[in-house]
């Protein structure tokens, strides 16, 4: 489950809604997009943000087959995948997640010899607790 902060809990509230937003910098003279989420502006020091909506596009930018020993929990999905996906509208800001065959599959739904560096993916989410979902990602035909 992820850890929910202060600075984060918009992100999380969105995707519970289906929706994939971004933190902006919210200085007349800035704009700029950030992730994960923080208290300030990298690029002009303020603190001022709003969430940007995301069309929820993306390419992967990597991945990895995890290989054992692995996690408990996860043992028994392996094969799975872990990928970063860059934005399409933020390509400086790269989201990790899993690529699946929907919303609701399990992490090994995807064979992994079908993932590429720079396969065009979209974001789809997985209710993981009331309130919570997760991002994960669709390879785009």
């Amino acid at each position: 489950m992820p850890v929910v902060d202060e600075d984060g809990a918009p992100f999380w509230e969105y995707a519970a809604r289906g929706e994939l937003r971004v933190q902006a910098c919210a200085a007349p003279a800035c704009g700029e997009t950030r992730f994960p989420p923080r208290p300030c502006c990298p690029r002009c020091g303020s603190f001022e943000s709003r969430w940007r909506k995301m069309s929820g596009r993306g390419r992967i930018w990597s991945f990895v087959v995890p290989h054992p020993p692995l996690l408990p929990a996860y043992a028994e999905q392996a094969p799975y995948n872990a990928v970063l996906v860059e934005l399409m509208e933020a390509p400086h800001i790269r989201q990790a997640g899993n690529v699946v065959a929907g919303p609701d599959a399990p992490l090994n739904s995807v064979d992994p010899a079908r993932l590429r560096i720079g396969a065009p993916v979209r974001a789809v989410f997985c209710p993981v607790a009331p309130g919570v979902s997760l991002v994960r990602w669709l390879l785009e035909r």
